[in-house]
């Protein structure tokens, strides 16, 4: 056979098997796509979704409209447009895994979310992504893109009077989204400490800041006292920038006047400069208050604070779908990527994290496994629809949207811990990310336990941590020893697992083969365990000192007219100037 034969017929065998591979690829994606469809998508019946006829007309009309809309998702245009992506993202507080309407209807859950499960289903479904146990880290971890161990914060909250904030030597992200172009707006929970002028949002990188500096409050008259600190009386906590808000305010609905406020900003934002929106809602925190025509909702479920959970829930919900209403109106949707996020597991006093172990707080996975999306016109139309399982951390959204997205640069912060996992997003390529720190607290010890570090120069582990590596998992003196919490609604219907939930120092799960965290391998596998108390000491050496002032009575709101201020500092009577 000539030379020029055998390279014809090397050719068309090379040809032959790209056809058939794509063939394949076709059917596996297809299979793939029609899966993620029918088990986290979009009912056939709008009826299945849209509930009681007691609900309110305003929801019922606007959410249908919303939800068969046929423009609600267009394909993303073949050419390309170098123009910067708007990006709106946002942040639920508390919010349970089993509550959000494509998890929960596998097992029976009665919550109505049609717009996050429609937005879902079309978008990308993040089923391996992973936040912090509580609300503080998450918030600090998504603004800085490193993990709590490198800012001092990795114990608990910042309490309301406690003399902390996120550092601020910390570049966070909306100051470089700033200096990519970015016009930069937050609306809602902040929560990562004010007691500074300089600690708070405006000055962060924020260009207009309007919400609460508090980790919670009334949801109607925006109030809230010390909590643990137990200093006197309750204070008003709602902010426009650095000042007080107008008092006017108080008795509407917190989720409504944030929504209010992220639809202004969307309609006042020039086409010209690109938008990054940080909507970061108070609901669904406790306490649990909702509108009351939400709550005729759910009659059905009998448990007073699930049931007006589950209506804050739904409210959330539809206020998501008007902030989408808003970027189409205006004509910015086709330019922008929507990303949502809990901030951590179900409190599940109210809320429910079901199948999973554990609740906020924990280390297991009911408290850290997040409910994500994402969803834009932007991702090619062969890359929507799908469910990604790949390992994703709420520190890789700073890199990710500094870089992946804005096309800044990451000059002047400190070392990264997060990852730039656009191409994993958009591209549906593997995750550069292949293990999470997800915490280390030298505060949560054994009362016998004064160091991290063991005698013998590893990781002690009577210290409360847990890593990620791969599919295996790690947990050390996890104080809440886990339990797997029924629905009440369903209480009739679902049995826990069957497993240990007597209190170990070391737990070992392989996450993939075991994501309800019920079978401990730490027996099986002590050169795993090895493995990993290695890998927490490799952090270890690397964490800064905890900061975790005692509170500070001065920050009482009783010493500053009832008022929320910025108290360590002198002029604090400046903050509170556009009050009336």
């Amino acid at each position: 056979m000539s030379l020029l034969s055998k390279e014809i017929a090397f050719i068309t065998i090379l040809c032959a098997s790209i056809v058939v591979s794509l063939l394949i690829w076709n059917r596996d994606h297809g299979n793939s796509r029609k899966h993620a469809r029918k088990k986290y998508g979009v009912p056939n019946d709008i009826r299945e979704v849209v509930g009681s006829p007691e609900l309110a007309n305003r929801h019922r009309n606007e959410t249908i409209k919303w939800f068969t809309d046929s423009s609600v998702q267009k394909p993303a245009k073949t050419s390309k447009s170098a123009k910067q992506p708007n990006i709106v993202f946002i942040l639920a507080d508390d919010y349970g895994y089993h509550d959000i309407g494509y998890h929960g209807k596998q097992y029976g859950g009665l919550i109505k979310t049609p717009v996050m499960d429609r937005l879902a289903a079309e978008g990308v479904i993040l089923e391996n992504y992973y936040v912090q146990p509580i609300c503080t880290p998450t918030r600090v971890q998504l603004m800085s893109g490193r993990y709590q161990i490198h800012t001092g914060l990795q114990h608990f909250i910042i309490e309301h009077a406690q003399p902390n904030c996120l550092p601020t030597d910390e570049i966070t992200m909306p100051q470089k989204l700033k200096e990519a172009g970015y016009s930069t707006h937050m609306v809602g929970k902040w929560h990562m400490g004010f007691y500074k002028a300089d600690c708070l949002p405006h000055r962060r990188g924020f260009d207009t800041f309007f919400g609460l500096w508090l980790g919670g409050g009334d949801h109607f008259d925006h109030t809230n006292t010390c909590g643990t600190c137990k200093c006197l009386g309750s204070g008003y906590d709602l902010h426009e920038n650095d000042f007080i808000a107008d008092s006017s305010w108080r008795g509407k609905y917190s989720t409504t006047i944030f929504t209010d406020r992220a639809i202004d900003v969307i309609q006042n934002q020039s086409s010209d400069t690109p938008l990054f929106m940080y909507v970061s809602y108070q609901a669904v925190h406790w306490p649990m208050q909702a509108p009351k025509e939400y709550l005729k909702m759910y009659n059905n479920i009998k448990h007073n604070d699930r049931r007006r959970y589950a209506a804050m829930v739904t409210y959330m919900d539809y206020s998501i779908g008007r902030v989408v209403d808003a970027l189409k109106a205006t004509e910015k949707w086709e330019n922008t990527l929507l990303i949502f996020s809990s901030d951590n597991g179900g409190d599940t006093k109210h809320g429910n994290n079901w199948p999973l172990r554990g609740k906020k707080k924990t280390l297991w996975e009911g408290g850290i496994r997040a409910n994500g999306f994402v969803n834009s016109p932007l991702i090619p139309s062969d890359a929507r629809g799908r469910v990604s399982h790949d390992l994703i951390h709420v520190t890789d959204w700073f890199p990710t949207l500094v870089e992946g997205l804005a096309g800044g640069t990451f000059n002047g912060t400190k070392p990264l811990d997060g990852y730039n996992v656009w191409e994993t997003i958009r591209d549906n390529k593997p995750s550069p990310r292949t293990e999470i720190l997800h915490n280390i607290d030298p505060m949560l010890t054994t009362s016998t336990v004064s160091d991290v570090t063991g005698d013998s120069g590893e990781f002690n582990s009577n210290v409360n941590a847990a890593i990620r590596v791969g599919d295996w998992k790690l947990i050390t003196h996890e104080q809440t020893t886990g339990t797997w919490a029924v629905p009440p609604e369903l209480s009739s219907q679902l049995t826990k697992p069957k497993a240990s939930e007597n209190y170990q120092p070391i737990w070992l799960f392989n996450i993939k083969e075991d994501p309800l965290e019920t079978k401990d391998l730490s027996q099986i596998y002590p050169d795993k365990v090895t493995e990993l108390l290695r890998r927490l000491q490799d952090y270890n050496v690397t964490s800064v000192p905890v900061v975790y002032p005692e509170c500070d009575k001065s920050a009482s709101p009783s010493r500053h007219g009832n008022l929320w201020v910025p108290w360590g500092e002198p002029n604090w009577r400046d903050f509170v100037k556009s009050r009336t």
